[in-house]
Parts: structure tokens; C-alpha cells; sequence
């Protein structure tokens, strides 16, 4: 069967050459009339829709698309809908997509760009239904991670795999990665969900005190100790003791963490008994661990034994597909928290979120949009609300050109990963084969360049294997 799609226009012609170009992938309906089309919508529920804007010849200030578009979102919001507009109706345009509307596309229409567009949203239809199918937290916010990319799906499975064991985990990446929602992420997924989850930034506390907040102290134990302490070890008893910035542990607190790690029993400072715990170890550092341990800085013994399930958190730059749902996410919420009413962004402001190389990770998009959100007296975010200059960005960015910057780097980083050859690179990407050739051409892709390394990449595996 195939898949649903409604057009709706005014204009005859256009009808026509739509469902010529589209009925051979799609099951096609079209109307010209507001009332039809939500009796169309009602009957056969298609995944897709485009809209034009202006369903009235005689008054083409009546804006029946955006009733529409209203009324179809209201029924399923999951509908991917797409606005064609003329090339003066941004504002229009930008008041759908406030609505609800997935895209816009300007005429004169190009069919083989609308297509692309369109074969885009159904993807993207057919990606949330198997996420939601296969495990309705897997939507835009997993245990507070939002990401719908490759990387963050797998991420989000071997949080999975890996919060049923009590297996301890180091995670790894850039500061600003979101490794503690992560290490958070994995508690709640855990038998120990409902037991405490203690959070210590090894690089925040001094030397000095680190170990007795660790592992707390027996009353006389040094000056200043009028009490006995517990420290955060025993705090977590039958719980997950998230240790931050491993990588600044000293290498006294190494020993001591190590021994934990052997026979799950701790030592007060001062104290002459050793104390039993039943803590998960969860650990995340920014710093480049194995280096450390060839430098003699942190202890080899300890490395791998924190390192029994690694995961690496990509930075913000390798999924670009999870900037503006991120921001949007981050926007919401900050809405909520400072009791604003619902704030959207411009398509200018979208591209040149997706411009930005973003060196703090998703922890400065977070504060970016933040205070663009207690700054701003603008209902509609601009580049310059959210701290982007003007010389900062290319003039003509806009929403279509981020998505060509975005098509491109997804398209090169397949053809990468499946060393130049099409037809996996095509299935990955959820297209065909003759659309991702038309996307190589679009981009002028050499697709030579990729079958070189793959062919470089075989050879120097031959090369390891005989020597």
C-alpha cells in the first residue's frame, strides 16, 4: 500500500502536475476547496500534506490554508504538513509554522525540490511511528535527552542495555555533552530508580576535602572534625554515585576509589573498620583519560577498571539534527520556567543555530536560548535575540539554506561510513538510490573520494595483518 498524501490548492494546474509527478509513489489526493479537503483528511488520514495558503481566487487575503492546517493538527499532530507560499507571504508562511507546519516552500514550484521535501517528511512521519511503536520514551525526550538522530538513538539503546546491570560506566566527551543527564538517564532506567542518586564533581571540591566528602569521617579524625560524617558513598547506599571530572581525582583518592571497586567496602577517614557499601559507580571526565594513565597521571589499574562499558557523548557539531529540536525543547522550557508565553524562532534564527560550531555543546545552546528567552521583548527570535551578529552568519541564511548545509553533511558522512557505496549509504539515509545520486550531483559530491579511503582503509589493514 502506499503511502497517503493531500494536496490542496487552488490552482487547477498545479494540482495536475503534482499528482503527475507524485502518483507514482504516493496514493494521491487533491482538492482546491476548505471544506473538501477536511472531509478528505477525515477519511483517508494521509501522513502528508502541502497546503497553499490562499484557498479563495476572488479574495486572496482569506488565508483558508492556516484554517486548515489548524484543523488537521488539532485531529493529528503527528501529520507532517507543508505550506506553499508565494514569495511575499513570509509572514504568513512564518504563522504555520507557528501553527504546526513541518516546512514552506515558495513558488514557482521546482517538483524534483518538492519532492525531495516531501520525501523528507515522510521519512520523518515513518521515524517517529517506529520510535513511538518501538518505545514511547524514545520521543522527543528521553529521561530529559532530546535527540532524534542516529548517534542519540544509540545512545538511548545502550542506556537501555546498560542500566540493567550494575556494571559501572564511564562516559566520555566535551564538557557541555549532557554526560550527567546521561549518568541520570541510566539510574532512572535501573532496579535502583527509587534509591538515592549523588552527584560529586571531583574538580570542584578541594584536595583536601574531596576525601573525607567522599568517604566521610569518624568525630576527631583531623581539626575541625567535631562530628562523625557520612560521606557520599554511604549517602548513595543501594543507589548510583555519579563521580564527575574523574580525571581530577588525586592519586591517594585513585587507591581508595580503586579498592572500592575490588571488594565494595570504604574506609572513614580516622575510621578503623571498614564499611560495606552497596553503591553503583558512574563516571564521566571531559579529559583524554588514556593519555593520563601513559603520563603516569591517572592509575592504569583504575582506568580499565572504570572502563568495562565506555560511552563516548558526541559533540553538539555531529548531530545537527538534534539542534533545533534541542532548542525548541530548551525554548519551551524556559517559557514555562519564567512564566513567558509560548516564544518561536525565525527561520534566520534556525539556520544560524545551525551555523554555529557550538564549542559548549548542548549546555550553551541551553543558556543561549535561555536568556534570549528573559531578554527578548520579541514573540519571534531573531539571530541578533539570541546573541548572533549580523557579520556572523551568511546574509541569505534562511531555513532552506540550513537544510541544504544539513543535507549535504548528512549525505558526505554516509557516503563516509559506507565507504562510497550508494546503495548503503542510500538505505541508511532512508532514501533511494536515484534520489541520493541526485543529492551527490545537487552538492557536486565526488563520490571517487570515498571509495579511495575505503580502498586506503583495506590496505592498511592488510598491511597490519601481514606484519
Amino acid at each position: 500500500m502506499k503511502p497517503k498524501i493531500m494536496l490542496v490548492d487552488d490552482e487547477e494546474n498545479i494540482l495536475k502536475q503534482m499528482r503527475w509527478a507524485l502518483e507514482p509513489d504516493y496514493d494521491v489526493f487533491t482538492t482546491s476547496d476548505e471544506g473538501e479537503a477536511m472531509s478528505i483528511f477525515e477519511r483517508q488520514k494521509p501522513q502528508v500534506v502541502t497546503l497553499d495558503l490562499s484557498l479563495n481566487p476572488l479574495n486572496p487575503a482569506d488565508l483558508g490554508g492556516l484554517r486548515v492546517l489548524e484543523q488537521i493538527l488539532s485531529q493529528e499532530p503527528a501529520t507532517r504538513a507543508i505550506v506553499i507560499t508565494g514569495n511575499d507571504e513570509d509572514v504568513n508562511a512564518m504563522r504555520a509554522v507557528r501553527i504546526g507546519a513541518v516546512d514552506y516552500y515558495a513558488k514557482p514550484i521546482r517538483l524534483e525540490e518538492l519532492k525531495v521535501m516531501i520525501k523528507r517528511a515522510f521519512h520523518i512521519h515513518q521515524l517517529q511511528q517506529r520510535v513511538q511503536q518501538s518505545d514511547p520514551t524514545l520521543g522527543d525526550a528521553f529521561h530529559g535527552i532530546v535527540g532524534s538522530s542516529k548517534i542519540m538513538k544509540d545512545i538511548f539503546r545502550f542506556i537501555q542495555r546498560v542500566a540493567a546491570s550494575d556494571i559501572s560506566v564511564l562516559i566520555c566527551g566535551e564538557s557541555g555533552t549532557g554526560k550527567e543527564v546521561v549518568a541520570h538517564a541510566i539510574h532512572r532506567q535501573s532496579q535502583r530508580k527509587d534509591n538515592p542518586f549523588v552527584v560529586v564533581n571531583c574538580g570542584a571540591i578541594p584536595e583536601n576535602l574531596l576525601e573525607s566528602e567522599l568517604f566521610g569521617h569518624e568525630k576527631g579524625a583531623f581539626t575541625g572534625a567535631h562530628a562523625q560524617k557520612r560521606g557520599k558513598f554511604e549517602l548513595a547506599h543501594s543507589g548510583t554515585l555519579f563521580l564527575d571530572e574523574i580525571g581530577e581525582l588525586a592519586p591517594p583518592l585513585q587507591v581508595k576509589l580503586l579498592r572500592f571497586l575490588q571488594d565494595r567496602k570504604i574506609d572513614r577517614v580516622g575510621g578503623s573498620l571498614p564499611i560495606e557499601v552497596d553503591v553503583r559507580i558512574i563516571a564521566a571526565t571531559n579529559r583524554d583519560l588514556k593519555r593520563d594513565m601513559e603520563n603516569h597521571v591517572f592509575r592504569e589499574d583504575l582506568y580499565y577498571r572504570l572502563k568495562v562499558v565506555p560511552l563516548d557523548m558526541p559533540p553538539l557539531r555531529d548531530r545537527k539534527e538534534d539542534i533545533i529540536p534541542l532548542a525548541q525543547y530548551f525554548l519551551k522550557k524556559s517559557c514555562l520556567e519564567h512564566r513567558k508565553p509560548q516564544i518561536t524562532m525565525s527561520p534566520e534564527a534556525e539556520g544560524a543555530l545551525l551555523m554555529h560550531p557550538w564549542p559548549g555543546n548542548v549546555r550553551e545552546l541551553e543558556n543561549l536560548v535561555s536568556r534570549s528567552v528573559v531578554l527578548s521583548p520579541r514573540q519571534v527570535l531573531k539571530p541578533s535575540d539570541l546573541g548572533f551578529a549580523l557579520d556572523q552568519i551568511p546574509t541569505d541564511v534562511n531555513l532552506k539554506f540550513a537544510r541544504k548545509a544539513i543535507e549535504k553533511d548528512f549525505v558526505q558522512k554516509a557516503l563516509y561510513r559506507n565507504g562510497g557505496i550508494v546503495s548503503r549509504a542510500a538505505r541508511e539515509l532512508g532514501v533511494s538510490r536515484v534520489n541520493l545520486y541526485e543529492l551527490i550531483d545537487k552538492y557536486e559530491i565526488h563520490i571517487k573520494e570515498f571509495k579511495a579511503l575505503r580502498t586506503a582503509t583495506r590496505t592498511q589493514i592488510k598491511g597490519r595483518e601481514v606484519s
